[in-house]
């Protein structure tokens, strides 16, 4: 019998024990470190989802406290706006509701466009609002609120919208079309562009 022969396959057989042990140390120590990530990424996802779940209820507040804000001030009774943020097919949506006697619906579906035009000018100006950083404080609306019946609640949404403009520090220019009376225009703008087509030229009158 060869002891040599044992001799070296008992060290060989020793150095692949020490590398498995070293191999064995250094899989420990990747997974404690891989148990810690696995713990400081539980932890920052549930930061990040009561962030979310924070800036999503300030967001609801914010845009459906003006919102329904400029509903209120036009019309005598008025919907609330409703912003509601809900999961589907594992993304965020946000859905625009109206809402009265505690019931709610989709404000094309349910009501006249004129109150659809109102929630629409509230949206864009919390929009603007919240934007960070905010564009120029300028904003160019085209008939805004050509569907709102009724010189009352015409006179009171020019009224809402030198209000705001007020509130913001936000140039609003506004096209405006025969249907919203003059004199209600003029209370509510510092400047106004009457444009009139005399023979087929258009004339431009300013106040």
């Amino acid at each position: 019998m060869n002891l040599n022969y044992y001799k070296q396959k008992l060290e060989r057989k020793k150095g692949q024990r020490d590398q498995l042990k070293s191999e064995l140390k250094d899989t420990n120590k990747a997974i404690r470190m891989l148990k810690k990530e696995i713990i400081i990424s539980e932890k920052a996802q549930t930061i990040m989802q009561i962030v979310a779940q924070e800036t999503q209820q300030e967001l609801e507040y914010r845009i459906a406290e003006l919102v329904s804000l400029c509903l209120e001030s036009v019309f005598k009774n008025p919907y609330r706006f409703v912003v509601e943020f809900e999961m589907r097919r594992n993304k965020t949506e946000c859905d625009l509701l109206f809402e009265r006697n505690g019931k709610q619906m989709k404000p094309v579906d349910s009501s006249g466009v004129g109150a659809v035009d109102v929630a629409a000018f509230g949206l864009r100006i919390a929009a603007w609002s919240l934007s960070s950083p905010r564009t120029r404080n300028v904003l160019i609306l085209d008939e805004p609120f050509k569907h709102l019946k009724g010189i009352t609640p015409n006179q009171k949404i020019i009224q809402v919208v030198k209000q705001l403009s007020e509130e913001l520090g936000i140039q609003i220019i506004m096209v405006s079309d025969e249907r919203v009376p003059m004199e209600e225009i003029e209370k509510g703008a510092d400047r106004i562009f009457e444009v009139s087509i005399e023979k087929g030229v258009s004339k431009v009158d300013v106040r």
